[in-house]
């Protein structure tokens, strides 16, 4: 697993020094897949975007993880953790260059960048959830959802029919009202076969 320590391995969709300013989507791929998974989506963005793929840590398969599969003995809420970890400290290293910071997450994720929001939901400008899932809390005061709460982050959450509709029971409260939780229910994302792919710079 990558260490408190290490840099993660990156693709950027321009180079550092046309980065300066600009607002920061920083994108999570799904179990098994690698950085290079969405990027293709980066074309498909407005134009004042930098996007930074980020490599999960866990080698599966031809591919990576953020953490171990829930039906996996060696998962754990502290590996979660223990990763997101990580990815927020990379995050800090690099957020001062930009103007804001969102984050999307596809299917494993996905509940990465929710994890994340919802240890510091002040971060970020928005999550963008596809296919994926939010991991259960079990009182783990590393997830803030009473400040996510106050909060409010925005947070679209585009889903396949089979895809577990699950969120943490206080978001989905009508008193609540933890997060803007904005819900779109697609077979696919239009055009995502389509996409030219853009000038990638890996770090």
């Amino acid at each position: 697993m990558m260490g408190m320590s290490e840099t993660p391995t990156v693709l950027w969709s321009r180079p550092e020094n046309e980065r300066a300013g600009s607002p920061l989507l920083v994108m999570f791929h799904g179990y098994g897949a690698d950085e290079a998974d969405l990027f293709a989506l980066a074309s498909q963005l407005p134009a004042e975007f930098t996007v930074a793929c980020v490599r999960a840590p866990q080698q599966a398969g031809p591919g990576y993880a953020w953490f171990p599969l829930r039906t996996d003995l060696t998962y754990s809420l502290d590996a979660v953790i223990d990763t997101a970890a990580s990815i927020e400290a990379w995050l800090d290293s690099v957020r001062g260059a930009h103007s804001s910071v969102t984050l999307l997450g596809f299917s494993q994720g996905m509940c990465m960048a929710t994890t994340l929001m919802r240890h510091r939901p002040a971060d970020y400008a928005a999550v963008v959830g596809l296919s994926g899932f939010v991991v259960t809390a079990e009182r783990n005061p590393y997830f803030d959802d009473a400040t996510t709460g106050t909060v409010k982050p925005p947070l679209f959450w585009a889903e396949t029919r089979a895809t577990p509709s699950s969120l943490p029971n206080q978001w989905s409260s009508p008193t609540a009202g933890c997060v803007a939780i904005q819900r779109s229910r697609r077979s696919s994302i239009p055009g995502s076969g389509t996409a030219s792919t853009p000038r990638k710079w890996h770090t």
